[in-house]
């Protein structure tokens, strides 16, 4: 039996793919107009944001080296010059992507709609920024706490730790608490390592899910699913 429904943050309640986006085609914009390769930017540093998060995951660098090195080869991929102050470069990014986020129009009516279960949020993303979206999108302290690898002993998606860490953050066991989100590997295949279910929210309608897991395209799909 359910009792807990852990969330994903990026992608499932907010649209992070959508703010990332408009947030580097501006700062493109800003610092190279009409650059040639505009429309291939987002895919681009969408592209480079996994492998780069992955290395400060495993504490090979800070979260602020990490970003140094996303920014370097986005530039390098582009061939444009590196700007001489990464950091200052990442902030202006990282303030055009603030101001573009938002919750999904979907996650408000699919969390009123849902009664009775433990909720928390499970996340990759830094503590402090993370907790800063919940509070800007509206879900500041209404989904329970907000679980990374920074509160979990470094345990991160798709580790089994990170989701039996958070299980216990809910008081629950892990076979008692549905994780949701859209990423694969970290929120629909992941889990089962460690006994939690889950559900695949695939918003684009792409494929169906891997075998034996529950595909839903909407969170409005999600208070059904559980109950």
């Amino acid at each position: 039996m359910i009792k807990g429904i852990l969330f994903d943050l990026d992608g499932t309640l907010l649209d992070h793919r959508g703010a990332a986006d408009s947030a580097i085609i501006a700062w493109l914009s800003a610092h190279h107009p009409g650059h040639p390769l505009l429309e291939r930017a987002p895919a681009l540093w969408a592209a480079l944001e996994g492998p780069h998060l992955a290395m400060w995951q495993a504490g090979e660098c800070t979260v602020e080296e990490q970003r140094r090195r996303r920014l370097r080869a986005f530039c390098r991929e582009l061939s444009v010059a590196e700007p001489a102050d990464l950091d200052t470069a990442y902030t202006e990014f990282a303030e055009r992507y603030r101001q573009c986020w938002a919750a999904f129009p979907d996650a408000a009516q699919a969390v009123a709609a849902l009664s009775g279960f433990a909720f928390g949020v499970l996340t990759n993303g830094s503590q402090r920024m993370q907790e800063m979206k919940m509070r800007a999108i509206g879900f500041g302290g209404l989904l329970g706490p907000v679980l990374t690898g920074e509160v979990l002993g470094g345990h991160y998606k798709p580790s089994p730790a990170a989701y039996t860490g958070a299980a216990a953050a809910l008081g629950l066991p892990p076979e008692e608490v549905l994780l949701v989100g859209d990423d694969v590997r970290n929120d629909v295949t992941g889990p089962a390592a460690a006994g939690m279910r889950s559900a695949w929210l695939d918003r684009l309608g792409a494929e169906p899910a891997p075998a034996g897991y529950p595909r839903i395209t909407s969170l409005a799909d999600l208070p059904a699913l559980v109950r």
